[in-house]
C-alpha cells in the first residue's frame, strides 16, 4: 500500500444503536485474528498476528469505517482470546471508529467482569466501545474454564440476565444456579455518556431472535452461507417482537465473510485457496462434506453470502442486502483463513475509500424499502 488514505468524515447516529435513515447503511469490519502463514506454509506466531491486527484497526479508522470488531476464540487458528485487551490497545491508536467484540462468549465468562472490561475500553476510547454477546460457534471455552456443556443453554440465559442488570448501572440484585447470588452490589467503572451499547449475535434461530428482543438489544445475524434474503422472516420477527415488548427499535445488522480487491477475478483468486482451506478444516470438524470451486462461486454470486469482488461488485451486494433486509449495518469479516496481511490491508483500504462511497451513491439513487 502506497500510504495511508486521507480520513473521511463519519456520520454516526446520536444514539450508538439507533436505526439509520433508509438511504444509509453503516459499514464495519470484524475478524477473529485468523492466523496467517509464513512463506514455507508454517503458521505465523500469534503475537505477530495481533500486531498486524492493530495495523488493520488503524487503517479501518483512517479510511472512515464505522466499526471494528474482534471475535473471542480459544483455538490455535485464531489469535484473539482476550478481545478487550486488544480493543484497549486499538483505542489508543484510533480516534473515531467504534470498537467491539464479535462476539464475546458470555456463557463461559463472568458477566460482571465482561461489563467492567468493556466499560474500561469505553473510557479509554472516549465512548467508542460496544459489546456483542453470544454463545459462540465453538465449544473450546467450556472445558478450558471448567464448565459443563450440559449447561450450555442455562449458562447463557442466566448470564445474560445478570449482565443486563449490571449494564443498567444500578445496584445489582440477582440470583441463579450457575454462580453465587449478588445482593445489592454496585459495579464500577460506570460509563460516562450512555449505557454500554450491547448487541446479541445470533446464528438464525427464532428463539435467539426473541431472546434478543426481550432485552431490547440490537441484533446482528451471522450470515455465512446460503442467501441473505432468506433471513427476512427473522428480521421481521425481531421487529415485531421489539414492538410487542414495547422497546424502541434498535439497529439490525448482518455479518458475512468477504474480500475486496481491484477486480472481481483478483478478489476471487486471492481468497479462494484460503477460503477452501478454512471451509474444509471446519467442515471436517463438523461433519460437512468437502467444498469446491462450485460452492465458492455460488456464494460469490449476487445473491450469495460471500461479499467477494471489486468495489463495485461488493457495493452492489451491500446495497441489495439493505434493500432486501432493511438492515442498518453490515460488517465484513475480512479475515478468512490464512489470507495474507497485505491482501487484508488492501481490502480494508478499498472498503473505506471505494465501497463505502459507492454504496452511498447506490442507496441515494434507490433507497431501501
Amino acid at each position: 500500500m502506497a500510504g495511508t488514505p486521507a480520513p473521511r468524515s463519519v456520520s454516526v447516529p446520536e444514539s450508538p444503536t439507533a436505526p439509520v435513515a433508509p438511504d444509509r447503511i453503516l459499514l464495519g469490519l470484524n475478524t477473529f485474528g485468523d492466523v496467517g502463514e509464513n512463506p514455507d506454509g508454517s503458521p505465523q506466531p500469534h503475537a505477530r498476528v495481533l500486531r498486524q491486527l492493530l495495523e488493520e484497526a488503524q487503517l479501518a479508522d483512517a479510511v472512515g469505517l464505522h466499526a471494528f470488531g474482534v471475535g473471542e476464540h480459544h483455538r490455535k487458528d485464531y489469535a484473539v482470546s482476550a478481545p478487550e485487551v486488544f480493543l484497549a490497545a486499538a483505542a489508543a491508536r484510533t480516534t473515531r471508529i467504534r470498537l467491539g467484540s464479535a462476539v464475546t462468549v458470555l456463557s463461559s465468562d463472568d458477566p460482571i467482569r465482561v461489563f467492567q472490561r468493556f466499560s474500561t475500553v469505553d473510557a479509554i476510547s472516549n465512548g467508542r466501545a460496544e459489546v456483542m454477546l453470544g454463545r459462540g460457534s465453538f465449544i473450546e471455552s467450556f472445558p478450558l474454564f471448567g464448565l459443563d456443556l450440559a449447561d450450555y443453554e442455562v449458562l447463557f440465559e442466566e448470564k445474560l440476565e445478570l449482565f443486563d442488570k449490571v449494564r443498567a448501572q444500578k445496584p445489582v440484585h440477582w440470583e441463579g444456579r450457575t454462580r453465587p447470588a449478588v445482593a445489592g452490589l454496585s459495579v464500577y467503572p460506570p460509563l460516562e455518556r450512555h449505557l454500554l451499547p450491547t448487541w446479541i449475535g445470533v446464528g438464525g434461530t427464532p428463539e435467539s431472535v426473541l431472546r434478543c428482543a426481550q432485552y431490547g438489544y440490537p441484533i446482528i445475524f451471522a450470515i455465512i452461507g446460503g442467501q441473505p434474503r432468506a433471513f427476512r422472516p427473522l428480521v421481521d420477527l425481531y421487529r415485531e417482537a421489539m414492538a410487542k415488548y414495547g422497546h424502541p427499535m434498535q439497529q439490525v445488522a448482518t455479518h458475512s465473510p468477504g474480500h475486496v480487491a481491484d477486480t472481481d477475478e483478483q478478489a476471487r483468486e486471492e481468497l479462494f485457496p484460503h477460503w477452501l482451506k478454512l471451509r474444509n478444516k471446519l467442515g471436517a470438524e463438523r461433519g460437512w462434506g468437502p467444498a469446491g470451486r462450485g460452492e465458492f462461486d455460488a456464494l460469490c454470486a449476487p445473491e450469495g453470502a460471500l461479499y467477494v469482488g471489486s468495489p463495485e461488485t461488493v457495493a452492489r451486494k451491500i446495497a441489495l442486502l439493505r434493500q432486501n433486509l432493511g438492515v442498518d449495518r453490515f460488517d465484513l469479516k475480512y479475515s478468512n483463513g490464512p489470507l495474507p496481511h497485505s491482501a487484508m490491508m488492501r481490502s480494508i483500504e478499498l472498503m473505506g475509500t471505494a465501497v463505502a462511497p459507492r454504496v452511498a451513491e447506490l442507496l441515494a439513487d434507490s433507497p431501501a424499502r
